[in-house]
């Protein structure tokens, strides 16, 4: 008989969502811990809403109806803070608390002295945590660390599990619904297919948590995914191992299995290296025809000696190679780089975006660099006293909280968005045949870059418009100018004004040459001859704080699902017309827009 026996599973929420529907949780952690103890105990639960602020309600309302003996929570660094919230909240219930994930194993004595947890798992959890069910604390348990009589009791480090084919596929249908869509046929879902990693990148966690690199065998990988395909709805699956190919042979077999059986209604992103893409070459026909769409590519930086400070064993000719090679195949491609590594200056980050287009790529991810607890940047950053904050809230990518040798957290921020402002394509703009649809583009766009910078809590309203401000006044600083084909003549220049504050704006000319559109973007301009649209920064960032992170991660969601099958098209976008919260979204874009589509 189980020790505990009515356990709660809860993985503590990210304090900021990321605006990409990629990054909403799906909990797999906690459903791999649900499935090691399910047939030990009486019962087990999850919280409605673990993805968003209502968690907290839901989990005090779960709480105050069941009775539980354990609540387990798993936590990131950057749902640290939420993880004590929730912690708090079955303490006072009088519930024993275990925390693990990648923060608790970083820093144990944090998660028992100040995240209000009885108990910490450390590294590969399951085989820990259902030993602690069945025994309860124990020091022959190993991969523990509790608090007793003011002392840290350490039980050490488990070994690897070296068969991962024996851990138990995870308990989905434990999971709430979310976004309406049951436990086990979500819209968007994550499947681990081995653990570990064969490199150690001095930004990386994985090396703590899981060490070397070990794969499930193609049939056991088959199996979980045949639980969640479906041939009606097809699915956005994120195969979100650490390095997806680094065994050639095991991915085919993967593949083949999954086209033998017909498992293949996935829009399948994944990640890796651009070394493993060319020595995947050869099939990767068969990963297209199983369903990959996507690969995401850590390049980092331009610049060799970064890389090799990064201990990321990356060439640079290998990633235009690996580019090329998915590209015939129309398997598009996301760059990673990390913006603000210590030896780095503004000059070379202003180098970023033009490298990122002259490989190809379409899409880029600029993640600031982040010091997370348990890696060899963190330990690196802060004894040289290079760490800004240790608000776990901000460790999310998007927020930077490290200076570099020549840049404040304050400027590191705006490069990081003048990454995203310099790199962005603004043909769609160039496009536009009237002036009202070069205002809502402009918006549009716009948009994407605001939603960017409000992920940085740190910063208020006025904060955010300055940064956004800067960034595209240093744009502007490198004299862009980017043209598109148009066999429609404008009748007359066209002006767009984004000003932060009366005197200070910038200017984006479209004009006509011969058979093309141009644009150019200047700052310093008060007024164009012949009028202009003007677009004040910090009316569309206010319009933009209105539209809280669920309601904005809803319409995501939404899209993702209409995106992968566009039959369900036109009652998924009624039904994100009916939705209250994201009509008056829309109500609020729509003003500023009519606001700034008014000639001055």
């Amino acid at each position: 008989m189980a020790y505990y026996k009515n356990i709660c599973f809860v993985e503590a929420p990210q304090a900021i969502v990321t605006p990409f529907p990629r990054y909403i949780s799906d909990c797999i952690g906690v459903c791999y811990l649900a499935a090691a103890v399910e047939e030990i105990v009486e019962s087990m639960a999850m919280p409605e809403n673990y993805y968003n602020e209502g968690i907290f309600d839901s989990f005090e309302r779960l709480l105050k109806q069941r009775s539980f003996d354990l609540v387990a929570i798993s936590s990131m660094t950057g749902a640290f803070n939420n993880a004590v919230r929730l912690a708090q909240i079955a303490r006072k219930h009088g519930i024993t608390v275990v925390m693990g994930g990648f923060h608790p194993t970083a820093m144990p004595e944090e998660a028992l002295d100040r995240g209000g947890a009885d108990l910490v798992v450390i590294g590969e959890g399951e085989m820990t945590f259902r030993e602690l069910v069945l025994q309860g604390p124990s020091r022959n348990i190993k991969g523990l660390v509790w608090k007793e009589n003011g002392e840290y009791i350490h039980t050490g480090m488990r070994e690897l599990i070296t068969d991962i084919d024996s851990i138990r596929l995870p308990l989905r249908s434990i999971r709430p619904e979310r976004f309406g869509e049951k436990s086990e046929d979500y819209t968007i879902d994550t499947i681990y297919t081995s653990r570990g990693c064969p490199w150690a990148c001095s930004f990386c966690a994985n090396d703590r948590m899981h060490k070397q690199w070990r794969g499930r065998s193609a049939e056991n990988v088959v199996e979980e995914i045949a639980l969640i395909h479906d041939p009606k709805k097809r699915k956005l699956l994120k195969i979100w191992d650490a390095n997806f190919l680094t065994n050639i042979r095991r991915a085919e077999e993967i593949c083949d299995l999954m086209i033998e059986r017909g498992l293949t209604n996935f829009r399948i992103m994944t990640e890796t290296r651009a070394k493993d893409v060319i020595r995947a070459e050869r099939i990767l026909p068969k990963l297209h025809q199983a369903g990959l769409r996507k690969v995401g590519l850590g390049i980092e930086s331009p610049n060799p000696e970064t890389l090799v400070k990064m201990n990321k064993q990356n060439r640079l000719d290998d990633v235009a190679r690996a580019i090329g090679l998915l590209g015939k195949l129309r398997i598009g491609v996301d760059g990673y780089f990390i913006v603000g590594h210590h030896s780095e200056t503004e000059a070379d980050t202003i180098t970023y975006p033009e490298f990122a287009r002259s490989l190809g790529l379409k899409n880029v991810l600029f993640f600031a660099m982040t010091p997370y607890p348990g890696t060899q940047i963190f330990e690196e950053y802060r004894s040289q006293g290079n760490i800004t904050s240790y608000d776990w809230d901000l460790y999310n990518n998007f927020c930077p909280v490290v200076k570099t040798e020549s840049m404040s957290n304050e400027r590191l921020m705006t490069m990081m968005v003048y990454c995203y402002v310099a790199f962005f394509n603004y043909r769609t703009l160039l496009k536009q045949e009237s002036e009202r649809g070069m205002v809502w583009i402009f918006l549009r766009d716009l948009f994407q870059f605001i939603f960017v910078a409000l992920v940085n809590r740190r910063l208020n309203e006025q904060e955010i418009a300055s940064t956004i401000y800067n960034a595209f006044a240093c744009y502007a600083n490198t004299a862009p100018r980017i043209d598109y084909p148009s066999k429609n003549t404008l009748k007359r220049p066209v002006s767009l004004f984004l000003e932060e504050s009366e005197g200070r704006r910038i200017e984006f000319r479209i004009t006509q040459e011969a058979d093309r559109r141009i644009l150019t973007i200047q700052s310093g301009s008060s007024t164009a001859q012949d009028g202009g649209h003007v677009v004040n920064i910090r009316a569309a960032v206010e319009a933009a704080s209105s539209v809280s992170e669920e309601v904005f991660m809803r319409f995501l969601y939404r899209k993702e699902l209409i995106r992968n099958n566009p039959s369900v098209k036109t009652r998924q976008w009624l039904a994100l017309a009916s939705d209250p919260d994201i009509r008056r979204s829309a109500i609020a874009f729509y003003r500023l827009y009519r606001t700034c589509s008014r000639k001055e």
